[in-house]
């Protein structure tokens, strides 16, 4: 009881959280062995160690994050557009190339000796700006010509930065971007034409990439790759993953072969992170994944709620785009697991091994809880001071 006075916000949302990142210190655990035993990097429980202290740093972040104001969330968004630029320009200059293709997509920090890969912090930072820019035009008119510098720059300017690294991201970005936007009354007709030149702009990019493949870093043959790939018509590299996340998750079958028991870790790579879904499925079985997704479904459903009781039309937008990324993302990862969707490189949030990218998922979770924490702070408020109740009402 002592602890959820505490917590503030949706208990719901905590909980799922929570219980989704405890859950995640197993299938890493065992698909840590991938990384020792066939790349023979640390130790497993080393793996697992470093992961527990990732999640934990994860909760510290949300937990501090859920107690400022949401409405603060406003100003540091355009701070932050500036800075997550700058990041992304020195992670593309800072990046390794292999024959090519741009292999990097995070930033080195020599004095503490980590990576940061800039591209998830650009997408809670673009979309925090995004939510608070159609907030702040909610009474008035917008004109196509007027959004073109304080809105479309910043969006244009960042996916750019984004895509030659990280396609998936980069066009995940983007929807959030339009999905905000039209919740926003942008009128439909230009958010299209918009859509419509992000379109034009990839073709463009993918066709100088074609034609000049050395002139810059980028990840277009990968990308073809794994589209032919998912056609039938693949390389090796993709259709040796993908028929290996296909076994595990039969050899899964309904009720899976148990907790750390999985063959299949050992010859898929990126068992614990792009794929660890497979992973899930052939420990745990069709039960356990869907488990999984229901708890997917679940967040999605308490995320809808919360900005469905928001007062804020701000808090509203700012609960969407955190919160409908993570999901989609969810369903994006194990799409690909089930071979329902080409290799993307998506991980499964909460749950595979990382740094940046999970910290930055606490980060957006612990926004949600702060919009539901003040909404909450709000209706408690007025029901101790009668008083405040009725002026607001008046």
């Amino acid at each position: 009881m002592k602890l959820r006075q505490y917590l503030q916000g949706d208990k719901s949302i905590w909980g799922i959280v929570v219980l989704l990142s405890i859950f995640s210190f197993l299938p890493v655990y065992s698909a840590s062995s991938n990384l020792v035993y066939v790349v023979g990097s640390g130790s497993v429980f080393g793996h697992l160690l470093k992961h527990i202290a990732i999640v934990c740093v994860g909760w510290i972040i949300m937990y501090a994050v859920h107690l400022v104001p949401f409405r603060y969330f406003s100003g540091l968004a355009k701070i932050g557009i500036p800075i997550v630029v700058i990041l992304l320009i020195i992670t593309a200059l800072q990046g390794t190339t292999i024959e090519g293709a741009n292999a990097s997509r995070w930033l080195n920090i020599p004095i503490i000796g980590m990576s940061f890969q800039t591209s998830t912090l650009a997408t809670v930072v673009l979309l925090a700006y995004v939510a608070d820019y159609f907030a702040t035009k909610r009474e008035v008119k917008i004109r196509f010509v007027e959004s073109l510098l304080p809105l479309w720059f910043p969006v244009f300017l960042i996916v750019s930065l984004i895509l030659p690294a990280n396609l998936s991201t980069a066009l995940l970005l983007l929807f959030m971007v339009a999905v905000v936007a039209f919740l926003g009354s942008y009128p439909l007709k230009f958010l299209l034409g918009m859509l419509g030149v992000a379109i034009l702009g990839l073709v463009i990019f993918v066709l100088l990439a074609k034609a000049y493949p050395d002139a810059f870093p980028n990840r277009v043959d990968t990308w073809m790759s794994r589209i032919d790939s998912f056609s039938g018509n693949g390389t090796n590299t993709t259709d040796y993953q993908i028929e290996r996340a296909k076994a595990a998750v039969a050899v899964g079958g309904v009720v899976g072969i148990g907790a750390g028991k999985s063959m299949m870790k050992n010859v898929l790579p990126q068992s614990s992170s792009d794929f660890i879904y497979a992973i899930i499925a052939e420990e745990y079985g069709m039960l356990g994944a869907l488990f999984l997704l229901f708890l997917f479904l679940l967040l999605l459903l308490r995320i809808l709620i919360n900005a469905n009781k928001s007062e804020s039309f701000f808090g509203q937008l700012l609960i969407l785009a955190m919160g409908i990324p993570i999901v989609t993302q969810a369903f994006i990862n194990m799409g690909v697991a089930v071979a329902l969707l080409p290799v993307t490189g998506q991980s499964l949030p909460l749950i595979s091994s990382g740094g940046t990218s999970l910290w930055m998922t606490f980060l957006a979770v612990g926004i949600i809880l702060s919009v539901s924490a003040n909404r909450k702070a709000a209706i408690q408020e007025n029901e101790s001071n009668p008083l405040a109740a009725l002026s607001d009402e008046a």
